[in-house]
């Protein structure tokens, strides 16, 4: 039995691509997959499955079942662990609620580091705030609030890989639901 995370980019932002958690539930359930349990009401599901999955199958069933259509990056549990224990802004992020982790559905072609092209301030212009690129996730320190930051949301839309952000508060809440059996 395999332990993945889906995280749905988009749902229940105000108004916007609402979708309930028992329903979401309910829909990973219809799968063949057990034990989904959810994490707030911004798409995190957790969820067991003896058969492999793949994260455009849960992107059409959620879709089929409550008519929201929404990206899902799916991370299984080893992955998702790894992601969190790289974090290089771990020991600058002191408030939970402040740092993101952005889960990328593959690699961004080219890679991201170099790219203020796309719309990202350089270093230099993000100060205080910081991004730093990992395999799998890219992480924000945002000292100033989430709503502050200087990394426009269009950038994360240009990378050509799906990317939902989570706050570090949200990923240690996920990490104990991979805990809990």
């Amino acid at each position: 039995m395999n332990r993945y995370v889906a995280l749905l980019r988009g749902i229940n932002v105000g108004t916007a691509k609402p979708i309930a958690m028992a329903d979401l539930r309910a829909c990973i359930e219809a799968l063949g997959h057990s034990n989904a349990r959810t994490l707030l009401r911004s798409g995190n599901v957790v969820f067991d499955s003896a058969e492999p999955v793949d994260a455009r199958s849960l992107e059409t069933a959620i879709a089929t079942a409550t008519g929201v259509s929404a990206p899902v990056v799916l991370v299984d549990d080893a992955r998702f662990r790894q992601i969190v224990a790289a974090n290089p802004l771990a020991e600058v992020s002191v408030d939970p609620s402040r740092a993101l982790v952005y889960f990328l559905s593959g690699p961004v072609a080219g890679g991201p580091a170099d790219d203020t092209g796309r719309g990202r301030p350089s270093d230099t212009d993000l100060l205080p705030e910081r991004l730093a690129f990992g395999e799998h996730a890219i992480y924000q320190w945002c000292p100033d609030g989430i709503s502050q930051s200087k990394v426009p949301a269009k950038y994360f839309l240009s990378l050509g890989v799906t990317a939902t952000g989570r706050n570090l508060r949200t990923v240690e809440k996920i990490v104990a639901l991979l805990d809990t059996p």
